[in-house]
């Protein structure tokens, strides 16, 4: 399926959407018997001792339908939820929003973290309208953590997330939701086979974009990329390359090369892989339904690559994913939240109810 999302907007029509109060009672699919993923991913040791929510603050997140919910966005930039551990370190922080069976979890992308985009808001009123909770997470690589991190450490703690919401919250599945790097994250767990990775009902790609090719278009890259190499043949892969490297935070000679090399961990989406390298790094996703996203007027494209190109094949390399091309929108979409709403939620709503049956049955 392949649609496309014009600038007309009206703004008073994105106002109607993120602010209304109405809400439409879609029926839950969460039942009121436990999550079949939790007899598979559950340990075995007793769960009398985890923490309940009293009932006051549960009907306060909205799993309740109490009258006394506000919803999930106080006011602008303010959010209603819980915040929680996923994982024994510190970063290892969550935020969700609304106490459903179902959730959307949103994974950003260099140097972000919580509230990293702005249709995050409209979003989670959309979201909470059709009974998902919207989780937002921090991980090793968020904030200037990216440079001593890697996809593969982000697909472990992606992994330990899920367990938690399974394990602690009863989840009867979720989509992710990638933002810029966050959909190689997605990929690159979706690969993986992990057990949890059975919850994921759906996957969305908002702006998969090449790294390397950005990269490419500044005068550096070229000699940086031969010092990583170099020193990764010399067994310094996780020393830090030289400041220069990379403005914004401290970057390990792996993940510069990661992100910058040809054929490096990170390089999923350059417009110069041949089909077959495309179908090799992405070709798992047409397991999953999966939506792409793509701005196309997104600043970290270079002029010379077709955008309109690159996503058609993007989506025939991950077995027919669903396009979505937004004009003139930007790498976050902060010029076209409503689309960028009205998009994802549809998705959600197409796709989400779907995956009901036991997967290991």
């Amino acid at each position: 399926m392949s649609l496309s999302l014009l600038s007309s907007s009206a703004a008073a029509a994105a106002a109607s959407t993120s602010g209304s109060s109405s809400s439409p009672a879609a029926a839950s699919s969460s039942s009121t018997t436990t999550s079949w993923f939790s007899g598979i991913v559950r340990g075995r040791g007793d769960k009398s001792g985890t923490a309940k929510l009293s009932k006051s603050s549960s009907m306060a997140g909205g799993g309740s339908g109490s009258g006394d919910y506000g919803g999930p966005i106080k006011g602008k930039n303010q959010f209603r939820g819980v915040l929680f551990k996923y994982g024994p370190k510190s970063i290892q922080v969550a935020f969700k929003t609304g106490e459903y069976k179902q959730q959307v979890i949103f994974i950003g992308g260099l140097t972000d973290g919580l509230l990293a985009t702005d249709y995050l808001e409209p979003l989670a009123i959309a979201l909470d309208k059709e009974k998902w909770s919207l989780v937002q997470l921090l991980m090793s690589s968020s904030y200037s953590g990216f440079g001593t991190s890697s996809l593969k450490q982000d697909a472990q703690e992606i992994d330990q997330l899920i367990n938690h919401l399974i394990n602690k919250e009863n989840s009867e599945g979720v989509v992710l939701l990638g933002h810029s790097t966050g959909c190689q994250d997605i990929v690159y767990y979706m690969g993986t086979n992990a057990a949890c990775s059975r919850a994921v009902r759906a996957a969305i790609l908002q702006a998969p974009v090449s790294d390397r090719e950005y990269k490419a278009t500044l005068p550096e890259t070229p000699a940086m990329i031969d010092l990583a190499a170099n020193m990764i043949k010399e067994g310094r892969g996780e020393e830090l390359m030289p400041r220069e490297a990379d403005p914004c935070a401290p970057i390990s000679a792996y993940r510069y090369h990661s992100l910058c090399a040809y054929m490096g961990d990170d390089d999923m989406f350059s417009s110069d892989l041949s089909d077959d390298q495309l179908k090799t790094r992405l070709g798992h996703m047409a397991n999953t339904p999966c939506q792409v996203i793509f701005s196309m007027g997104d600043e970290y494209v270079p002029d010379y690559v077709d955008k309109k190109a690159l996503v058609n094949r993007l989506s025939k390399a991950m077995g027919g994913a669903e396009k979505v091309e937004i004009e003139h929108g930007n790498h976050s979409l902060s010029n076209r939240v409503h689309e960028a709403v009205q998009a994802i939620i549809g998705f959600v709503k197409r796709e989400g109810p779907s995956g009901w049956d036991d997967p290991w049955s």
